[in-house]
């Protein structure tokens, strides 16, 4: 039996969570949101990236493979579909990012362990944006921890994803990504910039495309 695995990605400040949550009212799926504010090291990473960063990266992949493992019962054992306002993939982009290279090849050891035997998405959103949109829309939502970002660094963020992102699509040709441009749509405050969006999700899913 084929169960939706939806997870919506993107830089810093795309609106990940908010698309998310209108996926699950619409089609009425189990909503998985990452765990953010609970991380104690954010505050220190955005003033210090270089000494805190490990710290940041590994209670990352902590919490995501808690989540994780347990949706293994949601979606396997309950057959409920799922979307989520993350893939794990995302914990590679920052640590490369961040990371010294000795720290990350201990990182990526960890990861390759801790991922094995995840439940594997079989549909990607992927939101992407200029970095002016993105620092009007971190701005926006007010995250004490957020306030010292530095403009670079969300700007090399985002390039990292785009690159990720296509190497994601050719070395997984079997789970289709969907793009949508966060300059162009605005779906937290445009309605018809949302239905859009949720009418290409729904025909990906109808259609069988994955």
């Amino acid at each position: 039996m084929f169960v939706p695995f939806i997870t919506v990605e993107g830089p810093i400040g795309v609106g990940k969570t908010s698309l998310c949550k209108a996926i699950a009212e619409t089609q009425h799926y189990d909503q998985l949101n990452e765990i953010v504010d609970e991380n104690p090291f954010l505050n220190k990473f955005y003033d210090n990236i270089e000494e805190w960063s490990f710290q940041t990266e590994m209670f990352f992949l902590c919490n995501r493979y808690k989540q994780l493992s347990d949706l293994k019962t949601t979606i396997i054992e309950e057959k409920k579909p799922v979307v989520a306002d993350y893939h794990i993939f995302k914990n590679l982009i920052f640590a490369k990012r961040t990371l010294r290279p000795d720290e990350y090849v201990k990182y990526e050891e960890i990861y390759k362990i801790l991922t094995k035997d995840m439940p594997v998405p079989n549909l990607i959103i992927y939101l992407h944006a200029s970095l002016e949109t993105l620092m009007k829309r971190v701005q926006m939502r007010g995250r004490t921890f957020e306030k010292n970002m530095d403009p670079a660094y969300l700007q090399q963020l985002a390039e990292d994803y785009a690159a990720f992102i296509t190497y994601f699509e050719l070395a997984h040709p079997e789970i289709p990504i969907l793009r949508f441009d966060g300059d162009e749509l605005d779906f937290v405050n445009n309605e018809q910039d949302l239905q859009y969006i949720l009418n290409r999700v729904d025909e990906t899913i109808q259609k069988g495309a994955f």
